[in-house]
């Protein structure tokens, strides 16, 4: 990347547009208007637009903020209860679409996300290293950067909850994803000069309106996981399967940079975790999980929950993103990212009426 960097939490980003009455009243709430009645949450699609924004949007008063919205709102009572109800109908749907025998194990569920397709087809990221053009890359990592730009605070929740040997380990990688004491290795400021080099605009949410509730939701799942203490296996469960598929993807994904021309800060941000997600990976599986079933061991099946609610929700995820270029379409609500929009300007360019 050429130039200043870009930090990409200069300041927070401004409220979403609303995509429903759930969200709409809880934006309106924030902005100190009259909310409505919002429609009871077990009424509406637990994998929906609406839901998974307002979602969304009361997490992130744990992180960011949003610009003109009182940092007090955070533990206020009545939004707390509204998010409470938000994440019933959502964990809800998961545990229904992923049940956990007796019998399942953490293990057996980890190796079969290692399990390659024989003719190496299959994902995004293959598609991506082989077919797909700069505008697709573009967009995906438009949608990424709502994690990305905050990579590893959701799992830092999980830290007092842990103990012994999987507390050492988790801050050990942790420790690796926050720069290993240097700012400008953060890997969430690795993600900012990414964005830039591709001509990407760099502010913390910036793309959330361009984002389905696919994207949304492997974005909430990690918070709903991380700010629940009886969760915590299943936060395990979700590292764990991030840092298992972590190597393999982004080695197709930097290959997929190069091919396409983009810069080196592009391609840097997954060439760096080529090599340390496949260290990250061992001693996730050894330490992290094992030495939290080594010292609770009831929490083997909410491990493979975790393991398998976050491949659910990437297989949502992918099926949007290539179903729609598949099609030569786009996969972002309100089209593509224009060229050039590196900058941290307001406001933003994709809206949906």
């Amino acid at each position: 990347m050429n130039g200043t960097r870009l930090p990409s939490r200069r300041r927070p980003p401004p409220l979403p547009e609303p995509r429903g009455p759930l969200s709409a009243a809880v934006t309106a709430l924030l902005r100190g208007s009259d909310p409505g009645n919002p429609p009871p949450p077990a009424r509406c699609s637990p994998y929906g637009d609406d839901l998974h924004l307002c979602l969304y949007v009361l997490y992130e008063l744990h992180y960011q903020g949003f610009q003109g919205v009182p940092d007090e709102l955070e533990w206020d009572a009545g939004l707390l209860a509204l998010r409470g109800a938000i994440e019933d109908r959502f964990l809800g749907a998961l545990r229904e679409d992923v049940p956990v025998a007796g019998t399942d194990t953490a293990r057996r569920a980890l190796d079969k996300l290692q399990v390659e397709p024989v003719d190496g087809s299959g994902g995004v990221s293959h598609f991506l290293r082989d077919e797909g053009d700069l505008d697709q890359l573009r967009e995906y990592v438009a949608l990424r950067s709502l994690y990305h730009l905050k990579e590893a605070d959701p799992h830092a929740w999980v830290l007092p909850r842990l103990h012994g040997r999987a507390k050492a380990a988790m801050v050990a990688v942790e420790f690796d994803e926050f720069g290993a004491g240097r700012a400008d290795e953060i890997h969430a400021q690795l993600f900012a000069d990414l964005m830039a080099d591709l001509g990407l605009n760099t502010a913390y949410g910036h793309y959330v309106d361009a984002a389905h509730a696919e994207a949304l939701a492997t974005v909430n799942l990690m918070s709903l996981f991380g700010l629940h203490r009886a969760l915590r296996g299943a936060l395990v469960g979700h590292f764990a399967a991030v840092e298992v598929t972590s190597s393999p993807a982004s080695r197709r994904l930097a290959e997929a940079l190069s091919r396409v021309g983009a810069g080196p800060a592009a391609v840097r941000f997954y060439a760096e975790h080529v090599a340390a997600d496949a260290v990250h990976e061992q001693v996730v599986r050894h330490d992290v999980v094992g030495g939290l079933l080594e010292s609770e061991p009831r929490l083997e099946a909410d491990v493979v929950f975790g393991i398998r609610a976050t491949t659910r929700l990437e297989d949502r995820l992918a099926d949007r993103l290539l179903g729609a270029w598949h099609k030569g379409g786009t996969a972002l609500r309100g089209g593509r990212p224009g060229a050039g929009e590196a900058s941290n300007a307001s406001p933003r360019v994709l809206r949906t009426p």
